[in-house]
C-alpha cells in the first residue's frame, strides 16, 4: 500500500530550541567531566584565557566526527551545548586558540593527554599488571597547497605531514603521538619516541610486561637499545639487506615449517640467528595460473627477543596490522582527515586533540559499554553518539528525550548509568 505522506508534503522549520543534534554527547561529556579535561587544560596549558573550554569544545566536535574547525558550530545548535559540562566556544575563537600554540604549548597539551590516559586507566580502562603490546607506526596526512608550514614530500611522494604514533594493540587507544614535518624520515626521533611511550604507559599504570611491535621503518640498533634499556620485549621487521638475505639463504630447507595461509598460496616459517638476535622468517609462495620452472618465494623477516616458537611469534607479529585500524579511525571521517591551519604548531595541537577524542570514544566503550577488543569509532559514533534528542525541563529537572524504538536504547541507558557511578 502506498504511503499517504511523501517528503514533498513536509513543511521544514529550523525553530526548535530544545533539539539536541547529537544527544550521545551526554556520554562523552559525562566522561570528560569525570576525567577533568577542562580543569586539566586550565592548569597545564599556559595560553589564552580559559584554554580548558576551548580544548573541550574541539574534543567534543571531533567526537561527533568533526573534520574542521567550523564543524564545532554544531555544538551551538539547539540545546546541544546543554548536555556538556562546559561553555561551547565559537569557531573563530577556536581558530585563534589553535594559532596561538607554540612547540611548548603542544607539549603541554601532550601532558594533558597523558594525564587523561592515566585517569581513564585508573577508572578501569587500563591493562593493570596484565601484559600489553604497543604498536608503533607512522602515517602520511595529505594536504593540498604548499602554504601549510612544515608540509613536504616524503618517501611516498605525497605532500603532507608525517606523524608517528603508538597504539595499544588490544583496544586501539593512542598512547602517544608526535607530529612531524612531511619530509621527516620514518626513523627520525624513533628512539626518543619509544622511550617516551614506555615512560608514559608506566606512569599511567601499566605495570605488566610490555612488548613493542614495529615495521622495518623503525628497525635500528638505537630502537632495540631503547627497548632493552626499559626491559621491553620487541618484534621489529627488518629490511632485506644483503646481510639479512645471506642469513635467510643459510637456513636449511628442512627447518621450514608449513603454516596456514591464504587459499591461493602457501607459507612456511623458520628461524636463525642474526647478530645474537632471533631472526624469524616467513616464506610465501602464491599459486600462479602457470607454475614457474623454479619456485619464487617472498620473504618477510623480523628480529625479536621474545620467547616462544617461531610459528606463534610470526602469527603475533602479523597482528601488528591492527595499528592501521586505529590510523583509519583517526583519518577517515575524523579529525586527521584534514589539517585545518597553515601553522605547523596549530596542526600539531589539532592532532593531539584528535587523539584525545579518539581515546574518549574508546573509554566510553570500555567503561560504559563494557566492550572488549579493538573498538571502531564509527560504530560507537553511529549507535551511541549521533542519536538525536530533545531537552526539556520539568519540576526543575532536566530530561533528555531520545527516539522511541532506538535499537541500542538499553545499552545507551546502561552506559550512562555506569559512567555516572564512576568514582574519580
Amino acid at each position: 500500500m502506498q504511503s499517504l505522506h511523501t517528503p514533498s508534503d513536509l513543511s521544514v522549520m529550523f525553530d526548535d530550541d530544545h533539539a539536541v543534534a547529537n544527544a550521545g554527547l551526554a556520554l562523552a561529556g559525562l566522561l570528560c567531566e569525570k576525567l577533568g579535561l577542562e580543569e586539566l587544560c586550565d592548569e597545564t596549558i599556559s595560553i589564552a584565557p580559559f584554554p580548558g573550554r576551548r580544548a573541550a569544545t574541539l574534543v567534543h566536535s571531533l567526537v561527533i566526527g568533526g573534520t574542521c574547525i567550523d564543524d564545532a558550530d554544531v555544538l551551538r545548535s539547539g540545546s546541544t551545548a546543554a548536555v556538556l559540562s562546559h561553555r561551547v566556544m565559537a569557531p573563530s575563537t577556536l581558530g585563534t586558540f589553535l594559532r596561538g600554540f607554540s612547540f611548548g604549548h603542544v607539549r603541554q597539551l601532550d601532558a594533558v593527554a597523558e594525564k587523561l590516559l592515566a585517569r581513564a586507566w585508573a577508572l578501569g580502562a587500563g591493562p593493570g599488571d596484565a601484559p600489553m603490546t604497543i604498536d608503533i607506526d607512522s602515517t602520511i596526512l595529505e594536504v593540498h597547497g604548499k602554504l601549510k608550514a612544515g608540509a613536504g614530500y616524503g618517501y611516498t611522494g605525497v605532500l603532507g605531514y608525517h606523524p608517528v604514533l603508538a597504539t595499544r594493540a588490544d583496544t586501539g587507544e593512542v598512547l602517544h603521538l608526535r607530529f612531524r614535518k612531511g619530509s621527516a624520515n620514518t626513523q627520525r626521533g624513533a628512539q626518543r619516541f619509544v622511550r617516551e611511550v614506555v615512560g608514559r604507559v608506566r606512569r599511567a599504570g601499566a605495570s605488566g610486561p610490555l612488548t613493542l611491535r614495529a615495521d622495518s621503518g623503525f628497525h635500528s640498533q638505537y630502537v632495540v637499545r631503547a627497548c632493552r634499556d626499559h626491559d621491553v620485549r620487541y618484534s621489529i621487521t627488518v629490511r632485506q639487506t644483503p646481510s639479512i638475505a645471506r642469513a635467510i639463504e643459510g637456513i636449511d630447507e628442512a627447518a621450514w615449517a608449513e603454516i596456514d595461509y591464504t587459499t591461493n598460496g602457501e607459507a612456511w616459517v623458520a628461524e636463525t640467528n642474526y647478530q645474537d638476535q632471533r631472526l624469524i622468517v616467513r616464506r610465501t609462495k602464491l599459486h600462479e595460473p602457470r607454475p614457474a620452472l623454479f619456485p619464487e618465494y617472498r620473504y618477510h623477516a623480523f628480529l625479536t627477543d621474545r620467547e616462544g616458537d617461531a610459528t606463534f611469534l610470526d602469527a603475533d607479529h602479523r597482528r601488528h596490522a591492527v595499528v592501521e585500524l586505529a590510523i583509519r579511525d583517526l583519518k577517515e571521517g575524523s579529525g586527521l582527515e584534514h589539517c585545518p591551519s597553515g601553522d605547523f604548531n596549530a596542526n600539531a595541537a589539532w592532532a593531539v586533540l584528535t587523539s584525545i577524542a579518539h581515546n574518549l570514544l574508546r573509554w566510553v566503550g570500555a567503561l560504559g559499554l563494557e566492550m572488549t577488543g579493538p573498538l571502531v569509532a564509527k560504530t560507537i559514533r553511529r549507535k551511541f553518539i549521533t542519536v538525536p534528542g530533545r531537552l526539556t525541563t520539568s519540576a526543575r529537572r532536566r530530561r533528555l528525550h531520545l527516539p522511541t524504538n532506538w535499537p541500542w536504547a538499553t545499552q545507551w541507558s546502561q552506559c550512562f548509568a555506569r559512567l555516572v557511578k564512576l568514582q574519580t
